[in-house]
């Protein structure tokens, strides 16, 4: 696996170099070029199809994703490529081509199996409950303007006829949000801690239980 990218990341290297500077590439070591890049894509994408599914579909989503970007990034190079100047290497050009080393070297950090997938997962949902959490904490405790985000409405002026303070309706309502922030923060941790301690994937009873708790935890924010 991690092979596959670290040669991936190489072909966008070569091919970065390659148009970085004149003369022109020859049409051979072009036709060369694109084969290489052509196969390494190729190679990439087989990793993900080769995947059984009975691995589990947090870990294929997330091999999925991974697999994504690198071939997303590599066809950002290569339209920075033709529509750039050949005369330097662009600030355009260096950033496409460390956006496809990004990319590939993340796959080192990949989960190897489900169980460590949908722990990442779950610890993802929680950053983001915690995130939430503390945004409404701070919210709430500094009295900010609770539509500062509203963009100006073109009928009704700045933002219509929202208020700029928190009524007491809002606060109630703000504090039954928090309460259920809370819980899930809680629940989240607990499951969390379930998974990382007893959790398993050698069996496909087990790995269809973990995706389920995946599942349900992505619906806390959706």
């Amino acid at each position: 696996l991690d092979q596959t990218f670290k040669v991936t990341s190489q072909e966008a290297t070569k091919l970065s170099l390659a148009f970085s500077r004149p003369p022109l590439t020859s049409a051979e070591d072009c036709q060369k070029l694109s084969e290489d890049v052509q196969n390494a894509i190729l190679a990439v994408a087989t990793v993900y199809y080769w995947l059984p599914k009975g691995q589990g579909t947090t870990l294929r989503k997330m091999v999925r994703d991974a697999t994504t970007e690198v071939v997303e990034g590599m066809i950002q190079l290569t339209e920075t490529i033709l529509s750039a100047p050949l005369e330097s290497l662009t600030q355009e050009q260096l950033i496409s081509t460390g956006g496809v080393w990004e990319a590939c070297d993340q796959v080192s950090n990949l989960p190897r199996d489900n169980q460590a997938a949908v722990a990442s997962a779950l610890a993802a949902c929680l950053g983001v409950v915690k995130d939430a959490l503390e945004e409404m904490e701070h919210a709430l405790a500094e009295g900010q303007d609770p539509y500062s985000d509203i963009m100006e409405d073109e009928e009704l002026g700045f933002r219509g006829n929202k208020d700029t303070y928190w009524s007491e309706a809002d606060r109630k309502l703000l504090s039954s949000c928090m309460g259920l922030m809370k819980a899930s923060k809680a629940c989240l941790k607990k499951v969390l801690g379930a998974v990382k301690a007893y959790g398993k994937a050698d069996a496909p009873e087990q790995i269809a239980q973990l995706d389920d708790l995946a599942d349900i935890a992505n619906e806390i924010s959706p």
